[in-house]
């Protein structure tokens, strides 16, 4: 699919941006292996959490990494969870590092190895 076919497309409705309390990067065993690690509340005690990785056509200084949370089923069992989600960076890290995108905040990382 094309950038312009997918910038055309109709977000989803079932999916939104959520807010998030701490995150960290986190090397991995091998060397200049890093992770996102993200933890927070959600909203509604059956929503999955993912971390989401923006598209980009060029490399972009920090490459943007949303906080997404997924409701299957349509309804929001109304209690909040705990989660936390983690995801690799091999090949989602831009020229200086990562952004985190979150609902009401976003915050970015320093992270070296990224795209050029």
């Amino acid at each position: 699919m094309s950038q312009q076919l997918l910038s055309a497309t109709k977000p989803s409705e079932s999916s939104r941006v959520i807010d998030y309390e701490n995150a960290e990067i986190v090397a991995g065993f091998v060397n200049d292996t890093f992770f996102l690690v993200v933890s927070g509340h959600a909203p509604c005690l059956n929503m999955d959490v993912t971390l989401s990785p923006l598209i980009y056509v060029t490399c972009p200084d920090y490459w943007g990494i949303e906080v997404v949370g997924t409701l299957k089923g349509g309804f929001c069992l109304t209690a909040i969870r705990p989660y936390t989600v983690s995801i690799p960076l091999a090949g989602i890290t831009g020229s200086k590092g990562v952004e985190l995108i979150g609902r009401s905040k976003s915050e970015q990382f320093d992270v070296t190895g990224g795209c050029s």
